[in-house]
């Protein structure tokens, strides 16, 4: 079952992340620790793709690899 948007948003906070707003629906996601910025778009009530689980799980594990 795929995580919900709001599932993704806390665990980039956790992680350290920083929410800049983008168009519409869109948020970027941006670490000191982590070349590069996660979008995530849709409302937070709404499923997540696949691909927006994967680039979150990866941007989280490289920015714990590098503390």
């Amino acid at each position: 079952m795929p995580k919900k948007i709001r599932e993704l948003k806390k665990m980039l906070r956790k992680a350290g992340f920083q929410e800049i707003p983008g168009k519409g629906s869109h948020t970027n996601w941006i670490h000191p620790l982590y070349l590069g910025k996660v979008t995530i778009s849709g409302k937070d009530s709404g499923d997540a793709k696949v691909y927006q689980e994967r680039e979150t799980k990866q941007a989280i594990e490289e920015v714990n690899r590098k503390k």
